[in-house]
């Protein structure tokens, strides 16, 4: 196969979902290992920091558009700019918050998401208190404004943290309006047409699996 159909190959293939949840802590790893003066790193390296296996960490990579030198490893500036590419990092994502009570409002405060590509430029609530302010620059408008607001802002993502008892309400008007893609930070697990994309962050669903392990371990 040619080097370009090769690559295109590559681009084409659908990446495993384990997968793309490991490459940000390899990333991540890298990142500190240049602070620390590194300029090459390999799969075992990376393995025994974040104690994933060097096997494994090498098929993640496999996915990504890059090659490592033998008994070197990979260049940690190449390795660093072509990870943040292919996990969308350089390219920063428009998004709208629905609900600022304590996880929306911590989220709004979160200036580092832009550090991994997501902007959120406004949020929406019914509260009057909250409507007509502004959290951390982000403005903060009535729910009902919503649509309005699309034909102004460039956006594609919905981040939901609102009441549970509203979550399916609210997806619908996203979807409604145009929202591709939904980060639910509720433990409700929204419906949505096919093409929509959603991706489900449930503290409480992590909660219980830590509070299960945690006793799982007490009886042993």
């Amino acid at each position: 196969m040619a080097t370009n159909e090769a690559l295109q190959h590559k681009r084409e293939m659908k990446v495993p979902e384990p997968t793309l949840r490991r490459l940000p802590w390899y990333l991540s790893n890298v990142k500190l290992l240049k602070k620390q003066g590194e300029r090459f790193v390999s799969s075992t390296q990376i393995s025994k920091e974040i104690n994933v296996d060097a096997s494994q960490i090498a098929k993640d990579l496999s996915y990504v558009n890059i090659s490592g030198r033998t008994r070197v490893g990979y260049e940690v500036d190449t390795l660093i700019a072509v990870l943040e590419d292919f996990l969308g990092f350089t390219n920063l994502h428009k998004a709208f918050l629905f609900g600022v009570g304590s996880l929306g409002g911590a989220l709004l405060g979160d200036s580092g998401l832009k550090h991994f590509g997501l902007e959120i430029v406004a949020a929406f609530d019914v509260k009057p208190e909250l409507v007509g302010t502004s959290m951390n620059g982000i403005p903060i408008f009535h729910s009902d404004t919503f649509e309005q607001k699309m034909s102004k802002y460039d956006v594609h993502i919905g981040v939901l943290t609102v009441p549970i008892e509203i979550a399916q309400a609210i997806t619908d008007k996203m979807v409604a309006g145009g929202i591709k893609a939904v980060w639910n930070f509720t433990p409700f697990r929204i419906r949505v047409p096919e093409h929509i994309v959603v991706q489900n962050t449930s503290l409480y669903a992590h909660l219980a699996v830590m509070f299960n392990r945690l006793n799982f371990n007490e009886i042993k």
